[in-house]
């Protein structure tokens, strides 16, 4: 439209949207650092109850050894490992004298006097703060607690970005960050750390939700794809590096204030980046548009193209998108129309099935059974191929057939696993493997489709839609480890069946590959109600080309 003709009239993807496409890894490095820091923050260490007081020496028999003296405070379990939430009401020196486990009913008791820890595992917050036994749900309530600050930091920063602009709502997002990010470094107590961690999650939201439509609304349409999937393989460096950072920072505080204070880089480059100047042509800020406009194309090497946009200029390329752009765009106006609500909903079924899903099996990975640091480098690599691969499907099949596919792909592989006895820990490791994967591609389309689906005057909105949704999903996860306590098999199932509704609610989307951004509800409208669903559209493709051959063939028989 308008927009995309200003772009091209100054460069295209020049300079400066190259420079600030490589500017944009900082933030969705970091994003992914805060998203899966609990990871290694809260890492249960084995451990348990403290014995009864045994600290006179004379109480214990010449003879025995340390690895034999824990029995006689301790139960074992069904593995023949300490119980962690029992321990014996009193010692009981003659189960040394047995061979085996004993098999006498002892009396137990809870641990009255706190817990012993695996001092080879550095502090979390589960060892300091005890989050283990009754208190083990904790855990998994603080990481909802984080999910839903980005659930309200969706509505807020979204609601403040389309109103107030791009990059006033990054500057004030990144110095939210780094206050709360340090507060919860240095957090007295488990209350105080949920606070500050539900504070990071409402900043991070504005972050990655402002820096990526900044970027997006200075990127061509051609390029859009390319920029995008750049992003994504960013998010997944982003687990590298917390992987490493997490093997030499073992202090959970430091872990945490190191990876928030690292966002002073953004505050530093955002003073010098420029509004988005379709947003503010769309909102009439027609001189300062221009200034950018201008700046632009003198970056890339188009001074003479960018001395001739004037104020009138401009208008004239955008006169009806600005005549029909609502002056205060608000959170209701993605159902103003039958075309933008089917829009809305859809799209924010594919957000949060994928959260809820990608979550569900990225932040439980102690349950395999092997060095956390090792399984989160190898759930990340394996983001790397599924990205790549998102990428060209959404270039050469274009965006709804990849969401769809990628989200009965992942749902498939969950759903496996239930069939999968939980003493195969490789190959269920394996089967979620694939199913993140996909996920993690799906994640990468829906960054991109999203944009591109709404208009420029609520995009930010629509955007902040999708990542209130997937928030959602992701606040839920780890309450489905609290229920998959009680039944293991609940896990697999609801993860596994979500995405397969989201894929079916993905197909009525309005397909947007090489299509230019919209700027005004009116056009997405007519876009939206005139295109059919992804099935009716393949059935007819196909029923054409059958009728086709079927009509040459009669032809050739006449003949």
């Amino acid at each position: 439209m308008g927009f995309s003709e200003l772009l091209h009239t100054i460069g295209g993807m020049g300079n400066f949207q190259i420079l600030q496409t490589a500017l944009i890894m900082f933030p969705t490095i970091l994003i992914t650092c805060h998203n899966f820091l609990q990871n290694f923050t809260a890492m249960t260490p084995e451990h348990h109850c403290r014995p009864v007081n045994w600290t006179n020496g004379s109480q214990v028999p010449g003879g025995v050894r340390d690895g034999d003296l824990l029995r006689v405070f301790i139960p074992l379990d069904k593995d023949q490992k300490p119980e962690r939430c029992l321990r014996f009401s009193e010692p009981h020196w003659q189960i040394l004298n047995l061979n085996g486990t004993s098999s006498l009913n002892l009396d137990t008791e809870g641990c009255l006097d706190g817990w012993v820890y695996d001092q080879s595992v550095d502090s979390s917050i589960v060892s300091e703060w005890d989050l283990v036994c009754d208190h083990k749900s904790l855990k998994s309530i603080a990481q909802s607690i984080y999910m839903t600050g980005q659930l309200v930091g969706a509505i807020i920063f979204g609601i403040f970005s389309d109103r107030y602009g791009r990059k006033r709502v990054l500057q004030s997002a990144t110095v939210q960050m780094i206050a709360v990010g340090l507060g919860a470094a240095c957090a007295p107590g488990f209350p105080a750390y949920c606070a500050f961690r539900f504070l990071s999650g409402m900043a991070m939201t504005g972050i990655i939700v402002a820096s990526l439509c900044l970027t997006m609304e200075w990127t061509p349409t051609q390029r859009r794809t390319l920029v995008n999937t750049y992003a994504m393989y960013m998010i997944t460096l982003g687990q590298v590096i917390l992987s490493g950072l997490a093997y030499f920072i073992r202090q959970w505080r430091w872990l945490q204030g190191t990876v928030s204070v690292t966002y002073v880089i953004i505050l530093l480059y955002s003073w010098g980046l420029p509004e988005s100047a379709c947003w503010l042509v769309t909102h009439n800020k027609l001189d300062m548009a221009v200034k950018n406009l201008r700046a632009v194309a003198r970056l890339n090497g188009r001074k003479e193209q960018g001395r001739k946009l004037t104020p009138e200029v401009v208008s004239f390329h955008m006169q009806e998108d600005t005549a029909a752009v609502k002056e205060s765009p608000f959170f209701l106006d993605l159902f103003r129309t039958p075309g933008l609500c089917k829009v809305t909903c859809c799209i924010a079924l594919g957000w949060f099935s994928a959260g809820f899903s990608f979550y569900g099996l990225a932040l439980d990975l102690q349950k395999f059974g092997f060095n956390i640091y090792g399984v989160q480098m190898l759930f990340t690599v394996m983001d790397l191929p599924t990205k790549l691969l998102a990428g060209l499907s959404m270039g050469y099949f274009g965006r709804r057939i990849t969401v769809v596919s990628l989200l009965l792909l992942a749902s498939c592989m969950i759903l496996v696993t239930t069939f999968v006895p939980q003493d195969m820990n490789t190959f269920q490791m394996i089967l979620c493997l694939f199913g993140k994967g996909s996920l993690a591609g799906c994640f990468s389309c829906l960054y991109l489709y999203t944009m591109e689906l709404f208009p420029t005057e609520i995009r930010q909105i629509g955007m902040s839609a999708g990542i209130f949704s997937t928030r959602l999903g992701s606040l839920l996860a780890p309450l489905i480890y609290i229920l998959g306590s009680h039944s293991p098999v609940l896990q697999p199932v609801m993860f596994g069946l979500m995405p397969i509704l989201a894929a079916i609610a993905a197909s009525f989307l309005t397909e947007t590959n090489n299509q230019p951004l919209l700027d005004t509800i009116q056009e997405t409208e007519k876009r939206t109600l005139g295109q059919l669903p992804l099935l009716l559209t393949i059935h007819l493709k196909y029923s054409n080309g059958f009728r086709f051959i079927k009509l040459g063939g009669e032809c050739l028989r006449v003949l």
